[in-house]
């Protein structure tokens, strides 16, 4: 069939919005008319080759949308059912035997090499074969080729499916690092650096567990005043100086949990240390070059038992933790309407820009 997408041909370049072809699923494929997409900065260092992904490519992984077609064996879901689309994860490691896919020993291949498994690819563009499956999905695109197992079936038809699309990486990663990860108990202390879409779904993780003490840290001043709306009790401007110093003015011993969402070294250092004793820090924020690397005093790790958790899509299993966030929103709880704002696939250019800006924190383009 044909459908049109956004595709990536060169790093830092804007994507072009072009037909492509697209095969029939496969046996244990789902074919999805995408409804609504979150762009993640994931999409971006791919376009950009953090990840080496192969150019041309059609990237996108946080999509949402209706099952049009199935393909040979598939009985989790049928044409008509609404659902959001996950990362992709083998389902016979052990880290997958343990409710722990986004461990899944082949988490790099089945997610980031541009193909399937088998080095096919159900993407043409121009007639010629190109990169796709990017998280088992490549939604930046009317329709999109997935796998049974990373789609999700929405039950619920009273929420906007459009908007859900962002649970299936950016909210999950940061509800789920803190209610999951981190899994911080009633009455805790939380500073969550960054307030972009994954640290606001964080502090909207740590209302959701009851902490008693969340502070945001964040540069852009509307974003401190949607974090302190959405639950956060103290706000820090990180140009108003020492960031540690701000947080120990709160918290005089230091934080209990920690939950980074920039991976700019700096601000790691300056997280852990604002821990308290036998703190734990999360890690969530891609470090700006691969070879990125921290400079921690091991005597004083030991000396306060600090803890550092590396963390991939918030310990999700995509069929329990998503209908669980849905339902959260259903019940005001968790309302990722506030941070969206929609846009056209074919303004998608204009939206990473706005995105960048901080003139919004969540973009969902709309085929």
């Amino acid at each position: 069939m044909q459908t049109i997408a956004a595709v990536a041909r060169s790093p830092h370049a804007d994507f072009s919005i072009e037909p492509i072809d697209l095969e029939a699923p496969r046996a244990g494929e789902v074919l999805v008319r995408i409804v609504g997409v979150g762009l993640c900065h994931t999409d971006l260092i791919a376009r950009d080759q953090f990840i080496p992904i192969p150019l041309p490519a059609v990237l996108g992984h946080e999509g949402a949308g209706i099952v049009e077609a199935v393909g040979d064996g598939v009985t989790k879901v049928k044409p008509g059912d609404r659902v959001v689309i996950g990362f992709a994860s083998c389902g016979a490691c052990p880290r997958c035997a343990e409710h722990l896919p986004s461990y899944c020993r082949e988490f790099p291949q089945r997610n980031y090499a541009g193909t399937r498994t088998d080095g096919s690819t159900a993407i043409r563009v121009a007639g010629t074969p190109a990169s796709g499956h990017f998280f088992a999905q490549s939604s930046f695109a009317g329709h999109a080729v997935a796998e049974e197992r990373n789609v999700v079936k929405i039950e619920a038809d009273d929420v906007p499916l459009e908007l859900l699309g962002p649970l299936g990486c950016g909210f999950q990663t940061g509800a789920g690092g803190v209610m999951r990860s981190l899994a911080c108990p009633s009455g805790s202390s939380i500073a969550i650096f960054g307030g972009g879409p994954v640290g606001l779904a964080a502090v909207m993780g740590a209302v959701v567990q009851g902490c008693a003490t969340i502070i945001l840290v964040e540069p852009f001043a509307a974003r401190r005043a949607l974090g302190l709306s959405l639950g956060a009790t103290h706000v820090v401007d990180p140009a108003d100086g020492d960031v540690g110093a701000a947080i120990r003015a709160i918290l005089p011993d230091g934080t209990e949990y920690a939950f980074e969402t920039s991976g700019r070294e700096a601000v790691i250092e300056t997280a852990l240390a604002s821990l308290a004793s036998h703190g734990l820090l999360g890690l969530v924020g891609v470090p700006p070059r691969p070879d990125s690397s921290l400079s921690i005093n091991i005597a004083s790790l030991i000396t306060y038992g600090h803890r550092i958790h590396g963390i991939i899509e918030g310990d999700s299993d995509l069929d329990g933790f998503i209908p669980e966030l849905v339902e959260l929103f259903r019940a005001g709880r968790f309302p990722i309407d506030r941070l969206i704002e929609t846009f056209p696939l074919d303004r998608i250019n204009e939206a990473v820009a706005a995105q960048i800006r901080g003139e919004c924190v969540k973009a969902v383009l709309v085929p």
